[in-house]
């Protein structure tokens, strides 16, 4: 079948794991009851079982197992509850970290009636409203009582300063008994309320009484100078104690109610001075007595708090495991007979004796005599895409995944990405010292990665770098490999190996360029390589004399890395249309392997790879020296060839002189225009039409043979049928002589054989059956199903849609055509980022770092280490982090779309397995979060 079919089980030839995603199969699982909570445990435990919800139109409230759910829902709320409490009076929890076994149902019992803190709390938050009631009933007395002794005061020392004998006027004595009055409320039945509240309530409690009552209310209030707890929410506010004067009935109601409404608390305050001192005694002496109960009961709570921040986490854990098996069990279908609880599931089969052992085990535990059984089956849906990973492959998994899960068994682009992704990296990011300052971070990762684990670092950016440690590791070691090749130490060489270039310049002419002043020193003197260069190369890398060349050091470098780019960049493309080969072959598509592949590679070769040929050649065989090059004189490095011009040149079939010289041995005026080796034009026309050629082979010849299966397979059920109908008209013909000879026949039989009459007609009835059987086969022939046909080739059993196969095949052929081109182009990108990273090391170490050689002395040293400083600071934040992020970023678009759209199809989705281990570590994840 093509990609995104699925392949039987018995066609799959085996492969390693990590080369395609697992080989899957879909199993039914019968679980009896008593089992199955103990079976599902285990699998849990073992995490290779992904199952399929069997009851897809029925809501979570009306499974079977809801009411178990909401059992350990609540369960978590309570012990999330606890945690709370336990970081509240700051006691350490205990947190081993260690994964106890799902515990059975009757475990949850034993969770639940753990419910000590709850009643605990409950006490102690009624003894804390009480111990709040009270001291605010303590203040109101001291204050009320406070203020009828002031106005007791108040009266007495007014009536000493009038004069005992003095006569009083009319309003004097009016005021004095008003005062009376109030300060003895049973003589005028002036009533009075007192209470305490919330101090930044009390302007406007003012003024609605006074606009309520009509001016008709006598308030009076006082602060509170110790800061209370609220009786409701417990958080400490700051009251006020008031006192309101009244009379009547009437009044007393409003009162009551915007006191309710301002919600101020009222307490009962007696009338009399004697009754308020005996019930302030009384509250002092509750007071303490609550006070020696509150300190038992926070010293009862913190023993239990401690007892139970000791397994606090290993309880979550139980609870959550048990939730995730009762969640699990609500997608099983329940047999009629409720007695067999039945699933289906994929599951690796190269993990199908594992998880057969694990639900054995179940059974066995659970003490059922009944077996789990595990059924395979065999269906036409796609598999998931499981792909095995550990902590080293899972990071270049991830780059993968993260543009689309692999179809199954298709190739896996991970384990070539392990290598390529950092050497692609590399190539942009080439320095040594920036490769080591990367190499050493991840290292420090790794050796100490148990420690950082444990240690829960929530920040996300470390733990980006984190989860990507062993990728950072291998783009630091080959980001130091191309740094050697480069030759490039923050921006400076080493003469490992010696130079192959030596001074060629008079020493005479160099002392009188010194000479002459500021102007001649900056004058370029060029080394001239049939006098400086020794014919031998540098050993390996970029030779260190381009580092002091001024003048052409970017012109050399520059021509070098774009070439190379192109190399690396047409390989990767040519592998990745290579691996496209493998799954054509292992889906069996033969249609694809000849009418895509093939047309591919011929597309590929004679345009691409002969640019890759012509650039190796152009740097094996066109040196400074004059000479021979295949066949051809040539004058030396002005006329090596142009290959840019040339390309542009072999697709408009442009007349080009043959080789760089005329007859006379001049060379030819723009030389390196012409042609370099002899019949280049003929290949290259040749190519050219290939290549022209090869894209309606593309383009039309799958589409075509598709379309000429789906005929064949018509026509072939229409000549089935004209079979048949010739089968029916023989057989109505033959029946023309026995209507026409068989009745006389048996008549002139009749007398001779009188006695077998009964038998001949019996015989004759036996023939008519036949006759009805034989029709009757007739008849059904056509019905039987035809098998399908044309599998493997893109399409189904369902009829062929030309026009979704145009398009599709369209879509595939101009993507690829164009797609050579651009993504040629693409690769470049190699060469701009390893240039751009050059030249910013460069002006970091001039603009920065050198200005410190200038200075002597003390100075000097001091400047020194300062701007170290910034150099170092400068290089790490820029050159190794952002510089890198840019040259990850690249890498990564590389790998998505010019090298994986060649061979990935990325439409898989992922093996998401029930395991203990993912769930609870989701758990924690949200809890840090």
């Amino acid at each position: 079948s093509t990609m995104g079919d699925y392949v039987t089980p018995g066609e799959e030839p085996p492969q390693p794991g990590i080369y395609r995603s697992e080989q899957m199969c879909l199993a039914q699982l019968y679980l009896q009851s008593d089992a199955s909570y103990q079976c599902v445990a285990e699998l849990g435990e073992l995490g290779l079982v992904q199952f399929r919800d069997l009851n897809p139109d029925v809501s979570a409230f009306q499974r079977k197992y809801v009411n178990e759910v909401r059992r350990c829902d609540e369960m978590e709320r309570k012990l999330r509850f606890l945690e709370h409490e336990i970081r509240k009076d700051q006691i350490p929890m205990l947190d081993t970290g260690e994964n106890p076994d799902a515990p059975l149902p009757r475990e949850m019992i034993d969770l639940e009636a753990k419910n000590e803190l709850r009643e605990v709390n409950k006490n102690e938050e009624t003894l804390k409203k009480n111990f709040s009631e009270l001291t605010e009933l303590k203040h109101i007395l001291r204050k009320t009582q406070t203020f009828f002794e002031e106005h007791e005061d108040m009266i007495a020392s007014s009536a000493e300063n009038s004069g005992i004998g003095d006569v009083l006027s009319a309003d004097e004595e009016e005021l004095s008994a008003r005062f009376s009055d109030a300060m003895s409320p049973l003589k005028l039945q002036l009533r009075f309320v007192a209470g305490v509240i919330q101090r930044e309530r009390l302007p406007a409690f003012e003024r609605l009484l006074w606009r309520a009552c009509r001016g008709n209310v006598f308030l009076r209030t006082s602060e509170i100078d110790d800061v209370l707890n609220d009786t409701v929410t417990g958080d400490p506010v700051n009251k006020c104690v008031f006192i309101i004067f009244f009379q009547g009935d009437q009044l007393k109601t409003k009162v009551k109610k915007i006191c309710e409404g301002f919600r101020a608390t009222l307490y009962p305050c007696p009338d009399t001075p004697q009754e308020r001192r005996e019930m302030s005694i009384g509250v002092m002496t509750r007071i303490e007595d609550l006070k020696t109960v509150l300190g038992q009961t926070q010293d009862h709570r913190h023993r239990v708090l401690v007892a139970a921040s000791k397994n606090v986490r290993m309880w979550l854990t139980k609870v959550r495991k048990i939730k995730s098996i009762y969640h699990t069990l609500n997608l099983f279908n329940i047999d009629v007979t409720q007695k067999c609880l039945i699933a289906e599931v994929w599951c690796p089969v190269a993990e199908l004796e594992r998880i057969k052992m694990a639900l054995k085990r179940g059974t066995d535990e659970s003490g059922s005599q009944v077996p789990s059984i595990l059924n395979r089956m065999d269906t036409h849906e796609a598999p998931p895409t499981y792909n095995k990973t550990n902590k080293f492959t899972k990071g270049f998994q991830n780059i993968v995944d993260a543009y689309g899960i692999a179809t199954y068994r298709e190739i896996n682009p991970a384990p070539y990405t392990m290598v390529s992704f950092p050497f692609l990296f590399a190539v942009m990011f080439g320095d040594m010292g920036h490769g080591v300052i990367m190499f050493l971070a991840a290292l420090f990762f790794i050796l100490k990665e148990k420690q950082l684990e444990a240690a829960r670092i929530k920040d996300e950016i470390f733990q980006t770098f984190f989860g990507g440690r062993y990728v950072i590791f291998l783009m630091g070691v080959f980001s130091i490999y191309t740094g050697f090749m480069y030759n490039d130490v923050f921006s400076k060489s080493i003469n490992a190996f010696g130079s192959s270039w030596s001074n060629s310049i008079d020493h005479t002419t160099i002392d009188a360029l010194l000479d002459g002043g500021e102007k001649s020193s900056e004058t370029q003197l060029i080394l001239v390589p049939e006098l400086a260069y020794d014919g031998s190369p540098y050993p390996i890398g970029v030779d260190p004399v381009w580092n002091l060349a001024e003048g052409n050091k970017l012109s050399f470098l520059n021509s070098m890395k774009m070439k190379m780019s192109v190399l690396f960049g047409i390989a990767q493309m040519t592998f990745g249309v290579l691996l496209s080969y493998q799954n054509f072959t292992y889906f069996k598509s033969d249609l694809d392997i000849k009418y895509m592949f093939i047309p591919q590679m011929i597309f590929l070769s004679s345009i691409f790879i002969y640019l890759c040929i012509q650039i190796l050649a152009k740097w094996l065989f066109f040196g400074a020296t004059a000479g021979s090059v295949l066949g051809y004189t040539y004058p030396g490095t002005n006329c090596a060839p142009s290959l840019l011009i040339g390309l542009i040149n072999m697709f408009m079939m442009k007349g080009r002189n043959a080789g760089f010289v005329d007859e006379r041995g001049d060379p030819y005026p723009q030389c390196w225009l012409s042609t370099w080796y002899p019949g280049q034009s003929f290949f290259e026309t040749i190519f050219v039409l290939v290549a022209i050629a090869c894209v309606p082979v593309m383009l039309f010849g799958k589409p075509y043979f598709l379309w000429k299966e789906e005929k064949d397979r018509r026509e072939g059920g229409h000549r089935q049928l004209g079979t048949i109908e010739t089968v029916l008209v023989i057989f109505a013909l033959a029946q023309v002589p026995i209507m026409l000879f068989a009745k006389p026949y048996f008549m002139y039989h009749r007398e001779k054989r009188q006695a077998r009459y009964s038998n001949l007609e019996e015989t004759n009835q036996s023939v008519r059956a036949d006759i009805a059987q034989d029709d009757a086969e007739v008849v059904h022939a056509p019905e039987q199903t035809p098998k399908p046909a044309g599998h493997g080739h893109g399409h189904g059993d369902g009829p062929l849609d030309m026009g979704d196969v145009m398009v599709y095949q369209a879509i595939h052929t101009i993507e690829f055509v164009l797609g050579c081109v651009s993504h040629t182009a693409s690769y470049l990108r190699l060469w701009a980022l390893s240039l751009a990273h050059a030249q910013l090391s460069d002006v970091l170490w001039t603009m920065v770092f050198r200005n410190a050689f200038v200075l002597d002395g003390y100075a000097g040293a001091v400047a020194t280490y300062v701007l170290f400083f910034i150099f170092g600071s400068l290089s790490v934040f820029i050159l190794v982090l952002m510089e890198g992020l840019s040259a990850f970023l690249h890498a990564l678009r590389l790998h998505w779309v010019e090298f994986q759209s060649k061979f990935y199809g990325g439409l898989g989705y992922q093996f998401s397995p029930f395991s203990f281990e993912t769930i609870l570590a989701e758990e924690r994840q949200n809890e840090e979060n």
